[in-house]
Order: C-alpha cells, then sequence, then structure tokens
C-alpha cells in the first residue's frame, strides 16, 4: 500500500520524503526496455572487416543500432522514423541550420549492428545479456534494414550486420545522438 511523503528536517532544510521502495519496485526501474540507435553525422563513413571495406557512404548518417531482447516491430518503426526525420543539416537556400533531414538532403545512412550498446558493466566484465541473442538479433536488423530502404530509398541506405572489426568516419563538425526508445513509461527520449 502506497503512503502519503513524509516531510522531514535535515539540517535546516525541508524536504518531501518518498515512502521507502521494495526491492522489486527498485529493479523494475533499473530495467532496460528500448531499442537504441547512436546517430552520427558525417561527412563519409566506411565500415571494413577484415582489412577490405565492405561498404561506404559520403555524407549523412553512421547509425548504430542496439537491439534490446523484447523489441519489436513497433520500436523498428520508432527508430526508422525518428533517425529518418532527425532534423541535422543546413538548409542551403535559407542558410538556417538543422533545418534538414537526410531524406531532404539525399544523403546517405549506413546502418551498422551494435549490440555493445546494451553492455553493462558486472565489477570490471562487461555484460550484454539485454542484447538480442545472434539468432533472433540477425533477422530482426535485417527487417529494420528494409524498414529503413522502404521508408527512404535502397540506393542511399547500406547496412553492415555482425562484427565489423573497423569502422572510419571523417565529420566536418561531430554530432552524436542517442535515441532510445523506451516502452515502460512509453517516454521517447535522446
Amino acid at each position: 500500500m502506497y503512503s502519503l511523503p513524509t516531510l522531514s528536517l535535515c539540517s535546516g532544510c525541508v524536504r518531501f520524503a518518498p515512502p521507502p521502495r521494495s526491492a522489486a519496485t527498485k529493479r523494475r526501474r533499473l530495467q532496460i526496455r528500448a531499442m537504441r540507435a547512436v546517430v552520427q553525422r558525417v561527412a563519409s563513413a566506411s565500415v571494413e572487416v577484415e582489412g577490405r571495406t565492405v561498404s561506404e557512404i559520403g555524407p549523412g548518417l553512421l547509425v548504430l543500432v542496439g537491439i534490446h531482447d523484447s523489441d519489436t516491430d513497433s520500436d523498428a518503426d520508432y527508430i526508422c522514423r525518428k533517425v529518418l526525420n532527425m532534423r541535422l543539416f543546413t538548409n542551403e537556400s535559407t542558410g538556417r541550420g538543422w533545418d534538414q533531414n537526410v531524406m531532404q538532403k539525399n544523403y546517405g545512412v549506413l546502418l551498422v549492428s551494435q549490440f555493445t550498446l546494451y553492455g553493462i558493466l558486472k565489477g570490471n566484465k562487461p555484460d550484454f545479456h539485454v542484447a538480442m541473442p545472434p539468432q533472433k538479433a540477425k533477422p530482426f536488423y535485417e527487417s529494420l534494414v528494409e524498414r529503413f530502404r522502404k521508408a527512404y530509398s535502397p540506393d542511399a541506405v547500406k547496412a553492415i550486420s555482425f562484427s565489423p572489426s573497423r569502422a572510419d568516419l571523417s565529420s566536418p563538425c561531430p554530432i552524436d545522438l542517442n535515441r532510445r526508445h523506451i516502452w515502460g513509461n512509453d517516454e521517447r527520449s535522446i
């Protein structure tokens, strides 16, 4: 049962103290349920695997995608829509910054599957248990790539799936944005 907040005095300060929470409530609040995308505006980007370039774009967006074990098609739709509509580029005709999205500029999008976005340190060791397992993640990621291609242009969207050994990028003005889709309270945030 929820009790009303209590008033307590602390060194001359007055503050409202919330009622104590159970361990189960704290665990629920800390659960991660979100597809993640790290979006970087680039002058060019390429991905190398074993010393050879497997995918590259000119100006556009490099998007590192982390897939959570509980992600659904609606999470993929949300990330696709938000990434493609982010206004990160200058409009040359008006001179206004942050005015056009990647589709309006006809720039490229390079998608890279990155399960390490769900790394959690347990002591000194990373733990990736909340990331979708590879056997489920691969078809899910491929469907995400298809969503991007259908929503924009098959030729403009490049993708590399699992474990690239090296990503090179050139940014005139680095802009990194974390995009999360959080379902717990239907909050959407950058």
